[in-house]
């Protein structure tokens, strides 16, 4: 009679490498069934957007081929594909890696509860967050609301570190008893390629993560701290996707960084790159603690705030035509690459929200349709950072100057010039105003009397103005 299967059921971490809960099931000595389940009925408006289901599509091949093409998939319901394998396979267990969007949590609880009514064992694990929520709080017990004192008291005070991460290879026996599958029956891939040029740019899966990772250390990460803050420049890990998608674990990326940490060339940087992994922790905490953060002001006085409603505008806005180069620059490189430089995602943010006044929601749409790194926790919490509502927010009357900022880190132009062609005869001097340049210099680089370059879509001043009046009436 053949040994019953455990399930270890993938989601948020599609690796084989330092996987708990894989790892866990391959101790048992049973074996294991691997299982991906796309459920779009419970994550309700928080399915999947576009960009997301073109990696998820590629980086479910990657982990395939590595299970030597024994992954089943399926769609719909998880609870009713659980119950399903377990009945049609004899399952003894079902193995996962915890996720922290509020939909999963309940999902996964109710899931949990099902699968142990039957005597069938259903074990959890963390495999996607160095510090996990519910293990930091502050004194009295109550969460922290201030990034600074929930990294360096509550995750690494009196000398706590996050785990070693697990290289070594997990051994395990793969289940033949299991439903055959195809990934392309998901429906992952849209209709039309426009992702063509992310799949230029990009590796999803496992092993694109480590080269991804490798890359940042050996060129990318001495000179991070402040080189970060220049998109012209190479200094920033773009291992987001690869983190969201669990194809690399955050314990990996910090125990490889902190181990050239001792250099003192490097040792700076290390500490700016930890404290980045600090603010994505940061952003699972507070909606661990917040559930309500992606759809609510966590500042409840903004429920007052007059947003303006224009749809014209939006869509400026998301086509990158505003005029101002450095946030057209952004949203171009968002629409073709499925990524944006975080300091451009804040410029472009702050235009949105105080420059148009448009609501910091129709911001974080967009961007949960359009990157591949879209993160419910980070989405949200970063819009609700820069439109000035959240907890440990900047403050509403903080406006990014557009035309100072790319001055300031993109002094040479570089960034700009690549996604907006428009402008790239102007000289360093105007290119980041070109409204400002001398008629001669306009006419000269090719910007026509309409160009939306010669008259952006709003007045830097006189829209900051407005933006704190409307501060002021809260």
């Amino acid at each position: 009679m053949a040994a019953k299967p455990i399930i270890v059921w993938f989601r948020q971490d599609l690796r084989l490498t330092d996987n708990p809960a894989l790892a866990a099931a391959a101790k048992q000595g049973a074996p294991v069934l691997p299982v991906y389940i796309l459920d779009d009925e419970n994550s309700g408006e928080w399915r999947m957007g576009g960009a997301s289901r073109w990696w998820l599509h590629e980086s479910l091949s990657s982990l395939n081929a590595s299970l030597k093409r024994s992954l089943y998939v399926a769609r719909g319901d998880a609870a009713s594909v659980l119950d399903d394998l377990i009945e049609n396979t004899g399952a003894q267990a079902v193995y996962w890696n915890r996720c922290y969007e509020p939909w999963r949590i309940k999902r996964d609880a109710r899931i949990k509860s099902a699968i142990t009514e039957r005597d069938i064992e259903a074990k959890s694990f963390n495999g996607s967050l160095l510090f996990e929520p519910h293990t930091v709080a502050k004194a009295d017990g109550t969460p922290y609301k201030v990034f600074t004192p929930f990294y360096r008291k509550g995750c690494l005070g009196e000398g706590r570190q996050p785990r070693e991460a697990a290289l070594d290879d997990i051994k395990f026996k793969v289940f033949g008893g299991g439903p055959p599958s195809a990934i392309d029956d998901l429906g992952l891939m849209p209709d039309i390629e426009w992702y063509a040029q992310m799949a230029e740019e990009w590796e999803p899966g496992e092993s694109g993560a480590e080269a991804r990772l490798q890359q940042f250390l050996d060129s990318g990460l001495q000179g991070y701290k402040v080189g970060r803050n220049r998109p012209d420049q190479t200094h920033v890990s773009r291992l987001s996707p690869h983190l969201h998608f669990g194809e690399i674990s955050p314990h990996r990326v910090w125990w490889a960084a902190r181990a050239l940490e001792p250099d003192p060339e490097f040792a700076d940087d290390v500490d700016c790159l930890c404290s980045e992994l600090g603010w994505r922790e940061f952003a699972h905490y507070l909606l661990y603690h917040e559930p309500q953060m992606p759809q609510e002001n966590l500042q409840t006085k903004f429920e007052r705030f007059p947003w303006r409603e224009s749809e014209a505008d939006l869509k400026r806005w998301q086509r990158g035509d505003t005029g101002i180069p450095i946030v057209d620059a952004g949203m171009r490189e968002l629409w073709q690459t499925g990524y944006m430089h975080n300091r451009v995602r804040m410029i472009v943010a702050s235009f949105l929200t105080k420059n148009l006044l448009i609501h910091w929601r129709d911001g974080e749409a967009w961007f949960w349709d359009t990157l591949l790194d879209a993160d419910l926790a980070n989405n949200s919490a970063s819009w609700q950072w820069v439109a000035g509502c959240g907890t440990d927010a900047a403050p509403y009357f903080r406006i990014f100057n557009p035309v100072t900022q790319g001055k300031k880190f993109d002094p040479n132009g570089n960034y700009v010039r690549q996604y907006v062609p428009e402008v790239a005869g102007l000289s360093d001097k105007f290119l980041h105003e070109p409204w400002a340049a001398p008629e001669a210099e306009q006419e000269a680089a090719g910007l026509d009397a309409d160009c939306v370059y010669r008259k952006p879509m709003a007045d830097l001043k006189a829209s900051r103005e407005r933006a704190l009046e409307a501060f002021k009436s809260l």
